[in-house]
């Protein structure tokens, strides 16, 4: 299984927002952006501060996809 975070990107272009806005409002770090970009594993406290300041749940900003056998 791995992450995807399109619906993080597609989320902040409906609100405007840019990469660099995400992590002042969300008080994260660039590396953890950069981390989400390439699909990897960040911690559940970046994602919290990630929903909290977007106002939105877990599911508006990522998704599980499954392995093909």
């Amino acid at each position: 299984m791995s992450v995807s975070y399109k619906k993080l990107w597609k989320l902040l272009i409906d609100k405007d927002m840019k990469k660099k806005d995400l992590c002042e409002k969300a008080g994260i770090s660039p590396a953890s952006v950069t981390k989400m970009g390439r699909n990897g594993h960040v911690t559940t406290e970046i994602l919290l501060k990630i929903c909290t300041a977007l106002d939105c749940g877990i599911e508006d900003i990522m998704e599980i996809i499954p392995s093909e056998k």
